[in-house]
């Protein structure tokens, strides 16, 4: 019987090969990460990861396990294959004007997800996510009926949309989810205790169209780890380094007032940050970065990655074992941790802005007529709720 996503997840992007958050794992080592089982039964990868290299290191993972017991998720949305890389911007999104119209979207997305299932040694996905949409990916109809096209070619049972990389594409999510909500079945958004700004203001229009969310960056940079401390090295190539200075001082002070919240319940920190996504509106799955970070300071060792798979693991026997996720916290504990990871305002955030001007870029552009009236409509001030006007850490 074929597996919806579970409560817990592990996408490609952890162990530190495709994505360098932390340091990159062997194969072998790797493979054990990514292979569902033992607790998680969910994995996700992007076909632009690696430029492929992920699928097929998932696809090996996933050799000699049963497909109906597990849940695989995709996501297609770059183009590598005919797309040239724009340095750290990647690669384009399918829809670029310079790469095709809209008469070949539908084309592109095919071929895209067969190319996917290849290397990943399957023939479906349970779940195929758009992955990084431009404005266009957003709002064309013709992007969306061509993943419903392969919906009805058997090549995925489920929809969805995944925003980003950066934070932000609020009004963008919600503009899409009013549009093709009777396709999209799931999205993905970063949300955490320490970042509950600005995904929690899509959570009110999932949970009105009745699409499940998928919660990524949890894990907060790794700090729910608990081995990330004040003054940690990161490498040059580590995708953290993009976060302001002092982040991590801030987030440690932030963590240690949510400890007593995690003792008094007997979960770890990590736990905590994720049975706290699990009560939100609409919130399905969890899908932390699991990360291997260097063992650079001999007074603080980094935890082994597999140990936090394994911390990942016990949070869904907790979950799906009969406590529900909304009872581990009480709404007053809830209450305490968004009051503690108050972050409103901290950054620029990506997709419609009122602070855009001139011609729509990929990741970023203006507020139109229509965006404006979905503010409206879902009681959003772009001026006070969508806009950068603090210089903390977040």
């Amino acid at each position: 019987m074929a597996m919806d996503p579970t409560t817990t997840a592990i996408g490609t992007w952890s162990g530190g090969r495709y994505m360098h958050f932390g340091e990159p794992l062997s194969d072998e080592r790797l493979r054990a990460l990514l292979r569902p089982g033992t607790g998680i039964d969910t994995v996700i990868t992007a076909d632009v990861y690696g430029v492929g290299d992920a699928d097929r290191m998932l696809g090996e993972a996933l050799a000699g396990v049963e497909r109906d017991s597990y849940c695989l998720i995709g996501a297609i949305g770059h183009d590598f294959y005919t797309g040239e890389r724009d340095g750290a911007k990647g690669f384009p999104r399918f829809t670029d004007p310079r790469l095709r119209g809209a008469d070949q979207y539908a084309q592109y997305i095919r071929m895209a997800t067969e190319r996917s299932l290849e290397r990943c040694g399957v023939e479906r996905f349970d779940l195929l996510l758009l992955h990084n949409p431009d404005r266009v990916g957003y709002s064309s109809p013709a992007v969306w009926e061509g993943m419903e096209a392969v919906r009805e070619a058997g090549l995925t049972r489920l929809l969805g949309v995944a925003p980003g990389p950066a934070n932000g594409f609020t009004l963008d999510l919600i503009d899409c989810l009013e549009r093709f909500s009777s396709q999209i079945d799931w999205a993905m958004i970063i949300l955490g205790p320490m970042e509950p700004w600005p995904g929690e203001l899509v959570l009110e229009a999932a949970a009105a169209h009745e699409v499940s969310l998928i919660t990524r960056v949890v894990d907060y940079g790794g700090l729910f780890h608990d081995d990330v401390l004040p003054g940690h090295a990161f490498a040059e190539y580590d995708h953290r380094k993009f976060r302001p200075d002092g982040w991590v001082a801030a987030g440690r002070e932030k963590l240690e007032l949510m400890r007593p919240l995690a003792e008094r319940h007997g979960l770890s920190m990590l736990q905590l940050a994720c049975a706290w996504n699990l009560a939100q509106p609409s919130v399905r799955c969890v899908a932390p970065t699991l990360i291997q970070e260097s063992d650079a300071d001999p007074a603080h060792p980094a935890r082994p990655v597999e140990d936090k798979r394994a911390e990942l693991a016990a949070l869904a026997a907790l979950t799906d074992g009969g406590a529900s996720s909304a009872t581990l916290l009480s709404d007053e504990e809830l209450r305490e941790m968004r009051e503690i990871g108050e972050n409103t305002g901290c950054m620029a955030l990506k997709g419609a802005s009122r602070e855009h001007e001139g011609a729509s870029l990929p990741d970023r552009w203006g507020i139109d007529g229509e965006l404006a009236a979905i503010a409206e409509r879902w009681g959003i001030d772009p001026a006070s709720d969508l806009s950068q006007h603090s210089l903390t850490t977040g």
